[in-house]
């Protein structure tokens, strides 16, 4: 343990092993579940984005589980016997999952101080949070003031996606609001973002290429004047995010100052529930 507080996170973060390694982040994985197997995210080989994908199409059974409580606290007991003094763990959005009340159980059996994060956003939006933490961690700042970055962080970021059908979202159970709004209308392509941690509707248009280049226009927007950073993910559908993230990296030149569009594949559990054919953008400012 190389700061005096650990820092947590969850396999959802679309953290990079090299950049977990480098930043000294623990990740707790998600259960994806296929068929009749369960799988830890980012640890078994079998629970990949091509595997999910794959059983989508082929309409195997899919679903996920958040990481047991004792899983959690497993992760502070270690992080405290490596000689950690208190641990900040950051987490997907309660509204979507339960794994940020795992977290929270584990906190009151940890035998360390546990500061928790529900940053009421997914994938790398909450990546984004993890890093700020990771900074302000480095810097030697007080946990608290992490914590509050990382809050800070998560609830001036913009993240939008674009998914072919609603199905696979309506299967899981988490689109909530857009599917009283959308209903039925399957044949629109439908835009989704995040309105306090949950999945609700942005707008309907009719084709792929409409939505995708609304992508571009309301992240474009949502950048504003500011200084960010940009990510692009996706379910099988890496042309697509590719060239989303070219012309975004051109349009907002100014805005990343030199910094790259980030650009990466969302991970099994994510994946299972926007199905393939997902590409999201965030926005997030510095």
């Amino acid at each position: 343990m190389s700061r005096r507080v650990a820092l947590v996170t969850d396999s959802t973060a679309m953290l990079p092993p090299d950049v977990v390694a480098a930043r000294d982040i623990i990740v707790v994985p998600l259960q994806v579940v296929i068929g009749a197997t369960s799988y830890d995210e980012g640890v078994d080989p079998e629970a990949t984005p091509e595997t999910i994908a794959a059983a989508l199409r082929e309409w195997t059974p899919v679903s996920t589980s958040r990481p047991a409580p004792s899983v959690f606290l497993d992760a502070y007991r270690r992080a405290h016997d490596a000689g950690a003094e208190a641990v900040l763990s950051v987490h997907l959005s309660s509204q979507v999952s339960g794994t940020y009340e795992s977290a929270q159980l584990a906190a009151r059996e940890a035998p360390l101080p546990v500061l928790t994060v529900d940053t009421l956003q997914l994938g790398v939006a909450t990546g984004f949070a993890v890093l700020t933490a990771a900074d302000l961690l480095d810097a030697g700042k007080p946990v608290e003031e992490a914590k509050g970055a990382a809050l800070a962080r998560a609830g001036a970021t913009t993240s939008l996606f674009y998914v072919d059908t609603l199905e696979y979202l309506r299967r899981g159970g988490r689109i909530g609001a857009a599917a009283a709004v959308l209903g039925s209308a399957l044949a629109v392509k439908p835009l989704l973002t995040l309105r306090e941690g949950r999945i609700a509707p942005l707008e309907k248009v009719r084709t792929t290429a409409r939505a995708l280049s609304r992508l571009e226009e309301l992240a474009v927007t949502a950048a504003e004047d500011r200084q960010v950073d940009v990510g692009v993910a996706h379910l099988a559908g890496a042309d697509r995010a590719q060239a989303l993230a070219e012309r975004l990296g051109t349009r907002l030149e100014a805005n990343l100052d030199g910094r790259d569009v980030i650009v990466g594949e969302v991970g099994a559990v994510i994946g299972a529930h926007v199905g393939p054919g997902m590409v999201a953008v965030v926005v997030s400012p510095r």
